[in-house]
Protein backbone atom coordinates (compact mmCIF):
# COMPACT_ATOMS: atom_id res chain seq x y z
CA UNK A 1 0.00 0.00 0.00
CA UNK A 2 2.78 2.23 0.75
CA UNK A 3 4.59 2.10 -2.48
CA UNK A 4 1.31 2.33 -4.58
CA UNK A 5 1.14 5.60 -2.76
CA UNK A 6 4.30 6.80 -3.01
CA UNK A 7 4.04 6.03 -7.06
CA UNK A 8 0.89 7.55 -7.26
CA UNK A 9 2.30 10.71 -5.58
CA UNK A 10 5.37 10.98 -8.02
CA UNK A 11 3.20 10.34 -11.08
CA UNK A 12 0.94 13.64 -9.60
CA UNK A 13 4.07 15.65 -9.41
CA UNK A 14 5.13 14.96 -12.76
CA UNK A 15 1.84 15.68 -14.23
CA UNK A 16 1.98 19.06 -12.22
CA UNK A 17 5.59 19.68 -13.38
CA UNK A 18 4.59 19.25 -17.02
CA UNK A 19 1.52 21.23 -17.09
CA UNK A 20 3.75 24.49 -16.05
CA UNK A 21 6.35 24.19 -18.78
CA UNK A 22 2.66 24.56 -21.30
CA UNK A 23 2.27 28.01 -22.57
CA UNK A 24 -1.05 29.17 -22.51
CA UNK A 25 -1.72 31.02 -26.04
CA UNK A 26 -3.67 31.28 -28.72
CA UNK A 27 -1.80 31.91 -32.00
CA UNK A 28 -2.63 32.44 -35.88
CA UNK A 29 -0.70 33.06 -38.88
CA UNK A 30 -3.07 35.75 -40.19
CA UNK A 31 -4.91 38.71 -38.90
CA UNK A 32 -8.40 38.77 -38.40
CA UNK A 33 -9.38 41.06 -40.67
CA UNK A 34 -13.32 42.16 -39.73
CA UNK A 35 -14.19 38.91 -38.26
CA UNK A 36 -15.02 39.34 -34.67
CA UNK A 37 -14.60 35.55 -33.64
CA UNK A 38 -11.00 35.67 -34.81
CA UNK A 39 -10.14 39.00 -33.10
CA UNK A 40 -8.36 39.00 -29.67
CA UNK A 41 -9.57 40.28 -26.66
CA UNK A 42 -8.41 41.80 -23.76
CA UNK A 43 -9.33 43.72 -20.84
CA UNK A 44 -9.43 43.79 -16.92
CA UNK A 45 -12.94 43.37 -15.71
CA UNK A 46 -14.44 47.23 -16.67
CA UNK A 47 -12.49 48.05 -19.69
CA UNK A 48 -12.30 45.65 -22.64
CA UNK A 49 -11.25 45.38 -26.59
CA UNK A 50 -10.45 43.07 -29.37
CA UNK A 51 -8.03 43.57 -31.29
CA UNK A 52 -7.74 42.62 -34.68
CA UNK A 53 -4.23 42.25 -35.72
CA UNK A 54 -4.29 43.94 -39.08
CA UNK A 55 -0.94 45.11 -40.18
CA UNK A 56 -2.14 48.13 -42.40
CA UNK A 57 -5.06 49.22 -40.96
CA UNK A 58 -5.48 48.13 -37.02
CA UNK A 59 -8.52 47.95 -35.81
CA UNK A 60 -9.40 47.70 -32.23
CA UNK A 61 -13.03 47.44 -31.02
CA UNK A 62 -13.18 49.30 -27.60
CA UNK A 63 -15.92 48.26 -24.92
CA UNK A 64 -16.98 49.08 -20.92
CA UNK A 65 -18.94 47.36 -18.51
CA UNK A 66 -21.44 50.29 -17.96
CA UNK A 67 -22.19 51.71 -21.90
CA UNK A 68 -25.61 49.45 -22.37
CA UNK A 69 -28.70 51.16 -24.46
CA UNK A 70 -31.28 52.63 -22.61
CA UNK A 71 -31.18 54.43 -19.31
CA UNK A 72 -33.27 53.74 -15.76
CA UNK A 73 -36.62 52.73 -16.06
CA UNK A 74 -39.04 50.61 -15.10
CA UNK A 75 -40.10 47.35 -16.87
CA UNK A 76 -42.37 45.47 -14.24
CA UNK A 77 -45.91 45.30 -16.17
CA UNK A 78 -48.61 47.54 -14.97
CA UNK A 79 -51.39 44.70 -15.09
CA UNK A 80 -49.64 42.11 -13.06
CA UNK A 81 -51.13 43.30 -9.70
CA UNK A 82 -54.39 43.49 -10.72
CA UNK A 83 -54.27 40.08 -12.71
CA UNK A 84 -52.54 38.55 -9.66
CA UNK A 85 -55.89 37.65 -7.35
CA UNK A 86 -57.51 36.16 -10.70
CA UNK A 87 -54.43 33.42 -11.53
CA UNK A 88 -54.40 32.67 -7.34
CA UNK A 89 -58.60 31.88 -7.68
CA UNK A 90 -57.65 29.82 -10.99
CA UNK A 91 -55.11 28.11 -9.16
CA UNK A 92 -57.08 27.43 -6.60
CA UNK A 93 -60.11 25.91 -8.49
CA UNK A 94 -57.66 23.34 -10.43
CA UNK A 95 -57.87 25.61 -13.70
CA UNK A 96 -54.10 25.51 -13.98
CA UNK A 97 -54.56 26.56 -18.15
CA UNK A 98 -56.53 29.38 -17.73
CA UNK A 99 -54.41 30.53 -14.70
CA UNK A 100 -51.39 29.71 -17.38
CA UNK A 101 -52.96 32.28 -19.79
CA UNK A 102 -54.20 34.66 -17.60
CA UNK A 103 -50.72 35.48 -16.16
CA UNK A 104 -49.35 35.35 -19.63
CA UNK A 105 -50.95 37.98 -20.69
CA UNK A 106 -51.15 40.48 -17.72
CA UNK A 107 -47.31 39.31 -15.60
CA UNK A 108 -44.66 39.45 -17.83
CA UNK A 109 -42.59 42.36 -18.35
CA UNK A 110 -43.59 44.24 -22.04
CA UNK A 111 -40.07 45.22 -22.83
CA UNK A 112 -37.28 43.23 -22.29
CA UNK A 113 -33.52 44.46 -20.94
CA UNK A 114 -31.17 46.45 -22.52
CA UNK A 115 -28.53 45.59 -24.66
CA UNK A 116 -24.80 45.70 -24.17
CA UNK A 117 -23.01 48.26 -26.61
CA UNK A 118 -19.67 49.00 -28.02
CA UNK A 119 -17.90 52.28 -27.28
CA UNK A 120 -16.26 52.45 -30.31
CA UNK A 121 -13.69 51.57 -32.61
CA UNK A 122 -9.94 52.84 -32.74
CA UNK A 123 -8.69 52.31 -36.38
CA UNK A 124 -4.74 52.80 -36.41
CA UNK A 125 -3.15 52.83 -39.96
CA UNK A 126 -0.17 52.18 -41.64
CA UNK A 127 0.77 53.47 -44.92
CA UNK A 128 2.38 51.05 -46.85
CA UNK A 129 1.93 47.89 -44.63
CA UNK A 130 -0.33 46.26 -47.35
CA UNK A 131 2.10 44.18 -48.25
CA UNK A 132 4.05 41.68 -45.39
CA UNK A 133 5.77 38.51 -44.36
CA UNK A 134 6.45 36.42 -41.13
CA UNK A 135 2.97 37.70 -39.67
CA UNK A 136 2.25 36.19 -36.16
CA UNK A 137 -0.04 36.93 -33.94
CA UNK A 138 -1.17 35.78 -30.10
CA UNK A 139 -3.24 35.89 -27.34
CA UNK A 140 -1.30 34.58 -24.14
CA UNK A 141 -3.50 33.84 -21.37
CA UNK A 142 -0.94 34.05 -18.39
CA UNK A 143 -0.19 37.44 -19.06
CA UNK A 144 -3.66 38.83 -20.69
CA UNK A 145 -1.29 40.38 -23.66
CA UNK A 146 -1.99 40.20 -27.04
CA UNK A 147 0.68 40.60 -29.62
CA UNK A 148 1.61 41.11 -33.32
CA UNK A 149 4.72 40.36 -35.06
CA UNK A 150 5.08 41.12 -38.83
CA UNK A 151 7.79 42.20 -41.39
CA UNK A 152 7.58 45.20 -44.12
CA UNK A 153 10.94 46.15 -46.23
CA UNK A 154 13.34 44.16 -44.00
CA UNK A 155 11.49 46.08 -40.79
CA UNK A 156 10.05 43.61 -38.08
CA UNK A 157 7.37 45.59 -36.30
CA UNK A 158 5.45 44.75 -33.26
CA UNK A 159 2.22 45.92 -31.49
CA UNK A 160 1.32 44.68 -28.28
CA UNK A 161 -1.97 45.07 -26.32
CA UNK A 162 -3.27 44.95 -22.71
CA UNK A 163 -5.73 45.93 -20.01
CA UNK A 164 -4.20 47.29 -17.28
CA UNK A 165 -5.51 46.79 -13.96
CA UNK A 166 -3.85 49.20 -11.58
CA UNK A 167 -4.11 51.92 -13.61
CA UNK A 168 -7.52 51.28 -15.88
CA UNK A 169 -6.11 52.01 -19.62
CA UNK A 170 -5.71 49.93 -22.69
CA UNK A 171 -1.85 50.26 -23.72
CA UNK A 172 -1.21 49.68 -27.39
CA UNK A 173 2.49 49.37 -27.33
CA UNK A 174 4.55 50.12 -30.83
CA UNK A 175 7.48 49.01 -31.73
CA UNK A 176 9.79 48.51 -34.88
CA UNK A 177 13.56 47.16 -35.19
CA UNK A 178 15.13 50.08 -36.99
CA UNK A 179 14.93 53.89 -36.05
CA UNK A 180 12.30 55.87 -37.37
CA UNK A 181 10.39 53.18 -39.34
CA UNK A 182 7.18 54.03 -37.01
CA UNK A 183 4.55 56.03 -39.19
CA UNK A 184 0.83 55.64 -38.41
CA UNK A 185 -2.36 57.21 -38.04
CA UNK A 186 -5.42 56.99 -35.91
CA UNK A 187 -8.97 57.76 -35.63
CA UNK A 188 -12.16 56.59 -33.55
CA UNK A 189 -15.90 55.95 -34.28
CA UNK A 190 -18.56 54.98 -33.17
CA UNK A 191 -22.49 53.47 -33.75
CA UNK A 192 -23.58 55.39 -30.93
CA UNK A 193 -24.38 59.07 -31.31
CA UNK A 194 -21.46 60.51 -31.06
CA UNK A 195 -18.54 62.98 -31.85
CA UNK A 196 -14.83 63.12 -32.05
CA UNK A 197 -12.76 65.52 -31.39
CA UNK A 198 -8.68 65.83 -30.85
CA UNK A 199 -6.78 67.71 -27.91
CA UNK A 200 -3.21 69.43 -27.55
CA UNK A 201 -2.35 67.40 -30.62
CA UNK A 202 -1.97 64.22 -29.23
CA UNK A 203 -5.18 63.00 -28.30
CA UNK A 204 -8.81 61.81 -29.74
CA UNK A 205 -11.81 62.12 -27.63
CA UNK A 206 -14.76 59.87 -27.89
CA UNK A 207 -17.84 61.25 -26.55
CA UNK A 208 -21.44 59.62 -26.82
CA UNK A 209 -24.86 58.61 -25.85
CA UNK A 210 -26.61 54.75 -25.57
CA UNK A 211 -29.06 54.04 -28.32
CA UNK A 212 -32.11 53.94 -28.00
CA UNK A 213 -34.54 50.43 -26.64
CA UNK A 214 -37.60 49.38 -26.87
CA UNK A 215 -38.85 52.75 -26.43
CA UNK A 216 -36.56 53.64 -23.65
CA UNK A 217 -34.31 56.55 -24.49
CA UNK A 218 -31.14 56.58 -24.29
CA UNK A 219 -29.08 57.70 -21.60
CA UNK A 220 -25.55 56.27 -20.33
CA UNK A 221 -23.46 59.42 -21.81
CA UNK A 222 -19.40 57.75 -22.37
CA UNK A 223 -16.11 59.42 -23.32
CA UNK A 224 -13.45 57.58 -24.33
CA UNK A 225 -10.00 59.39 -24.75
CA UNK A 226 -6.64 57.93 -27.08
CA UNK A 227 -3.40 59.63 -26.24
CA UNK A 228 -0.46 59.16 -27.75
Amino acid sequence: MNKSLIFFMLVFVALGADAQERSLKLWYDKPAEKVWEAALPIGNGRIAAMVYGNPAAELIKLNESTVWSGGPNRNDNPKALAALPGVRQLIFEGKYDEADKLAAANIPSPINGMNYQLVGNLNINFPGHEVYTDYYRELDIETAVTKTNYAVGGVKFTREVFASLTDQVIIVHLTADKAGQLTFSADMQSLQKSAVTTRNNDELILTGVSGDKDGVKGAVKFTSIVKA
